[in-house]
């Protein structure tokens, strides 16, 4: 739900009681963080920005690099064959990147790659339990939870610092991700979150893109007085907040310019970035009839309007999408066959208006994954020993299943970063670990930073103590990756 489907539902009939119960909820995350502010400005020089905007395409789930962009030796499936020796389920295929492979089913993708950075050795620490939303929440903030404070997500750093491009439009848009009715939704929601920054620097959500041309308009036959009388009772809404003796000045003044940041974009031209309708049909055919299709689709639109941060997720739900607990070679066919072509016309939309250059995407997820086989002998992470003797007997334990963090892939195109470039790499036998120029998230999120014009070391103080864009300001950007 959308900050504008939000307003419009309680402006539409939910009783008081149950619109300020929901005002607690989504404040309570910022409710003690207090007042942040800016430290060392005179000690921090910011980087000159090779990117205005960053899009992040994020494959929910654990997105394995040995059948997608690092593939290994290929396997097909046999029954009765030990899963030791199985490394990839797909076949690799060539790209326009001299002797670089990536795997069967991203043959559109396969066609870009000479104008890709592929990294082969991101790695993530073990987080132990709860893995999904831990690594999540690790990777989109920077820090393992918990924390003392909300921590902010990496998109409202860079709106807080950088600003907005286009200061009608939201800096800081989330496609595709539902945070109501889906599994761990108070974990999704704990990084989905503009944190200790305050609400108005946090995400404006779209989880359906193909409706988002609502989140940008009144309720049907709702009048522009009437809309903006409702628009007054809701900050009186916002007034008596319960939690307001708890909230900090500052954090409910950025709740309200939250709100009017919404109002403002309500009444603007650019309130038609958001309507796919506007699109011609083969454009709309070329990106598919997917919410991940529609999702890059709609972030081309909100990036040429001026959005600074978006990103499109094929959504996190447990065991869903990348998640592949079971049957996975059979579900990353249909996965491959929902990002393929998507993300090539993305590509090549922004290079053909000139934005590429000036726009970050960046493919990732929270984890690789490696083979052990689920609802079989032996397929526990606590039973290692009896799992490398299991064999494959049913096609749904093929596929790449155990949670990994040694060695996984990024894709960066654009925004400063080179052209047929290849970082890292990654064991060809197991354990897939990376044995080449690791790049761990700090050092990632640093590159990133510097890349949209933010030192990794900036800090601001919260709760009088710093806070820093990378973890203790240790980030190093990977000047190597950089044009």
């Amino acid at each position: 739900m959308s900050d504008f489907d939000h307003f419009q539902d309680q402006a539409s009939g939910l009783s008081r009681r149950t619109f300020l119960k929901a005002l607690s909820a989504s404040s309570l995350a910022a409710a003690m963080s207090g007042v942040p502010q800016a430290r060392g400005e005179d000690d921090i020089v910011q980087p000159a920005a090779t990117a205005d905007c960053c899009i992040l395409l994020w494959m929910a789930g654990g997105l394995a690099a040995p059948e997608t962009f690092d593939p290994k030796a290929y396997q097909p499936f046999q029954k009765g064959l030990g899963i030791e020796h199985v490394l990839s389920t797909f076949p690799s295929i060539n790209t326009t990147l001299d002797g670089v492979k990536i795997s069967e089913g991203l043959e559109e993708i396969a066609k870009l790659m000479d104008r890709a950075t592929l990294i082969r050795s991101h790695v993530q620490p073990d987080l132990g339990s709860i893995l999904h939303s831990r690594h999540q929440y690790h990777w989109h903030t920077g820090y393992v939870p918990p924390q003392t404070v909300a921590a902010p997500h990496i998109g409202a750093w860079i709106a807080k610092v950088r600003g907005p491009k286009n200061p009608v439009m939201p800096a800081f848009i989330n496609i595709g991700q539902r945070l109501e009715g889906v599994g761990e939704s108070e974990e999704l929601k704990a990084f989905t979150t503009g944190g200790f920054f305050g609400s108005e620097f946090g995400p404006f959500n779209l989880p359906y893109p193909d409706d988002a041309a609502r989140s940008v308009r009144p309720s049907q036959g709702m009048e522009a007085g009437r809309f903006s009388n409702r628009y007054a009772l809701y900050r009186k809404l916002v007034d008596a907040n319960p939690n307001r003796d708890f909230m900090s000045d500052y954090q409910q003044e950025s709740m309200l310019r939250a709100l009017e940041n919404a109002h403002r974009l309500l009444g603007s031209k650019e309130k038609d970035a958001f309507d796919l309708t506007l699109e011609p049909k083969e454009m709309l055919d070329a990106y598919g009839s997917g919410r991940f299709g529609r999702g890059c689709l709609l972030a081309r639109r909100l990036a040429e309007s001026g959005a600074r941060f978006i990103e499109v997720t094929t959504e996190y739900v447990p065991f869903v999408n990348w998640d592949t607990h079971e049957s996975g070679h059979e579900r990353l066919v249909k996965l491959k066959q929902d990002i393929d072509r998507p993300i090539a016309q993305l590509i090549r939309d922004l290079e053909q208006r000139k934005m590429l250059d000036r726009t970050l995407v960046i493919i990732a997820s929270e984890f690789s994954r490696d083979m052990l086989m689920e609802g079989a002998p032996g397929s526990t992470a606590k039973d290692q020993s009896t799992a490398k003797s299991a064999t494959l007997e049913l096609p749904k334990h093929y596929g790449l299943h155990r949670h990994f963090t040694g060695g996984s892939s990024v894709v960066m195109f654009g925004g400063g970063m080179k052209k047929g470039h290849l970082h890292g790499a990654t064991a060809d036998e197991r354990p897939l670990i990376a044995i080449k120029d690791p790049v761990t998230i700090p050092d990632l999120h640093a590159t990133i930073f510097t890349a949209m014009g933010i030192s990794p070391k900036t800090e601001f103080d919260i709760e009088k103590r710093p806070f820093y864009a990378t973890k203790d300001g240790l980030g190093k950007a990977v000047k190597s990756l950089f044009a």
